[in-house]
């Protein structure tokens, strides 16, 4: 209750980095495993077909999460925080930002339309849980939609299939 009452969307971030450990946090609140028999996730998801992809962008680079294994698989080592940022050069400096997407191959035979609806739906889902562990554990955050959707899809390497949807810088409060 303390988390829902004291979460708010901030856009400002110290530069303090942020621990593996912390990151690990945020990331299995996000969408990882809660229930390993089941190989159930911490968000609500469509037809349980765990559609959200998660990539994680630093400084140094950017790394894909994986929840099956609570791992993250390199991506690029490239800065990819301007690109996620976008038009908002405010949040570009924030240590970390994390980037949404939906695979929409995990839908199988649904319609285009449909796919896109129950992504949106489950980024939705994980978005909020990021929001409130950030608030959890101290941490500034805010949902976002603007992005450089192309450049990031290159960088990322993603295909079609996959639908950009949020993301959220987080870092510490400056003060």
């Amino acid at each position: 209750m303390e988390a829902l009452h004291k979460r708010h969307s901030e856009r400002t971030f110290s530069n303090k980095a942020i621990s593996d450990a912390t990151l690990s946090q945020v990331l299995w609140a996000a969408c990882g495993i809660n229930r390993k028999d089941e190989k159930r996730i911490t968000a609500p998801s469509a037809m349980n077909k765990q559609d959200i992809v998660v990539y994680v962008c630093r400084k140094e680079g950017a790394w894909k999460y994986n929840a099956q294994q609570h791992s993250l698989e390199p991506v690029c080592k490239e800065d990819l925080r301007k690109y996620v940022a976008g038009r908002q050069e405010a949040v570009a400096e924030a240590p970390i930002m994390l980037v949404l997407c939906s695979d929409h191959t995990k839908f199988g035979e649904v319609g285009s339309n449909q796919h896109d609806i129950m992504g949106t739906l489950d980024c939705g889902y994980v978005s909020q849980n990021i929001a409130l562990a950030c608030t959890s554990l101290g941490m500034n955050t805010v949902p976002r939609m603007t992005m450089d959707q192309d450049a990031l899809r290159k960088a990322l390497n993603l295909p079609s299939t996959t639908q950009l949807l949020i993301n959220h810088p987080i870092g510490y409060p400056e003060k």
